[in-house]
């Protein structure tokens, strides 16, 4: 498809609102957001000789009460991404406006107010817990930090807010120790809506427990956002997983969002090939498997201290051309698409995901192919 078939809309990568422009502000505004780690060198005086692109220029707003799904290959910056939008990290540059209130620099003192209404599940359940404390500490610690003090006491809701993620309000005083991982997580889910927040970060929260306990918690998760209203910003690796929690799905590709739409519009008319890629290795018992595509990508993500010109993606593509190299594709909607789905390529793909011939991207495996 030519560079040219595309619609007139912003070239900042803002994701268009998926409901009424007039029905609701974004909760979360993040625009061309940034974080570059600094890699010291030299002897004997360090100084700066580098920098980690982790994050590059992100833009997308988050509506208030929708779960928003952040996926890419590790290595691309999501779970940098979550770290940033909770002020858990320093961005280099770039906004992130919550509620209209530009955060990105905040102090201490101004965050107060609004730490209570962003709050995190982290991935690992085993780390993100004090094992020196109690159940009732962990989870009742930020109503006490907030001086909080809801109807029958801290206890009381703390043991109901245990009954709610599913265990037993008599496991008040155990220690985390005492529980499974699909537990531990739980009451990391308990600890996060203590406050009754508006915005969750759930950093692949559930990518470290057993295939048999991941459903449960993201019914549980799904279950809470619909009975408090929560908006969710989801980052995952797992496809599946992402279309089943997620309203709309951002494709982060080495620090940047290539694509992004509805969970429909992406998931069958995917239109960058880093999508099409990351889709044809979603395994599916539903499907038939002699009219899915299959796209094997050669070698790793290339190094973000030093990514590739133009396109990042231009040297896993098979659709790169020499305009990929020098031209950095923007964040648009191309014509023919639904209102929302954006995608950052020259040449983009049709929007299908049967294809009639296999595409192996390493010499190798397209030698064993023929």
């Amino acid at each position: 498809m030519s560079e040219n078939n595309t619609t007139d809309t912003a070239a900042t990568g803002t994701v268009p609102k998926q409901q009424d422009k007039d029905a609701a502000s974004p909760l979360l505004e993040v625009r061309d957001l940034k974080k570059h780690f600094p890699i010291k060198g030299g002897f004997p005086i360090k100084r700066t000789v580098g920098a980690v692109k982790a994050v590059d220029g992100l833009s997308f707003d988050v509506m208030p009460g929708e779960s928003l799904g952040l996926v890419g290959e590790s290595g691309c910056g999501k779970s940098t991404t979550g770290r940033l939008l909770t002020r858990l990290l320093e961005p280099t540059s770039g906004t992130v406006s919550y509620k209209g209130q530009d955060i990105s620099h905040a102090s201490r003192r101004d965050m107060m107010p609004i730490r209570s209404e962003i709050q995190m599940i982290f991935q690992d359940p085993y780390a993100s817990l004090n094992p020196r404390q109690t159940v009732g500490n962990i989870i009742g610690g930020p109503m006490e930090i907030n001086g909080i003090n809801p109807p029958g006491g801290r206890e009381a809701r703390v043991r109901e807010l245990l009954e709610i993620v599913g265990l037993n309000p008599e496991h008040y005083n155990r220690f985390p120790h005492e529980f499974s991982g699909g537990q531990r997580q739980r009451i990391g889910v308990a600890r996060a809506v203590a406050l009754q927040p508006k915005l969750i970060i759930a950093d692949e929260p559930v990518s470290a427990l057993d295939v048999s306990i991941q459903a449960q918690v993201i019914n549980l998760l799904q279950e809470v956002q619909r009975e408090m209203g929560i908006a969710f910003v989801f980052i995952a690796h797992d496809l599946a997983i992402v279309r089943h929690f997620s309203q709309r799905v951002a494709v982060m590709y080495l620090g940047k969002i290539i694509e992004v739409a509805d969970r429909d519009s992406l998931y069958e008319a995917p239109r960058h090939p880093y999508t099409h890629a990351l889709l044809s290795a979603v395994p599916d018992a539903d499907i038939d498997a002699d009219k899915r595509e299959r796209i094997r990508l050669e070698g790793d993500v290339p190094s973000p201290v030093n990514p590739p010109s133009g396109c990042r993606f231009r040297t896993r593509c098979w659709k790169a051309q020499d305009k990929c190299a020098t031209e950095e594709p923007p964040l648009v909607q191309l014509s023919g698409d639904k209102p929302g789905h954006l995608t950052a390529c020259h040449f983009p793909e049709d929007p299908t995901v049967t294809r009639t011939k296999d595409i192996v991207m390493d010499p190798a495996l397209a030698a064993l192919e023929e």
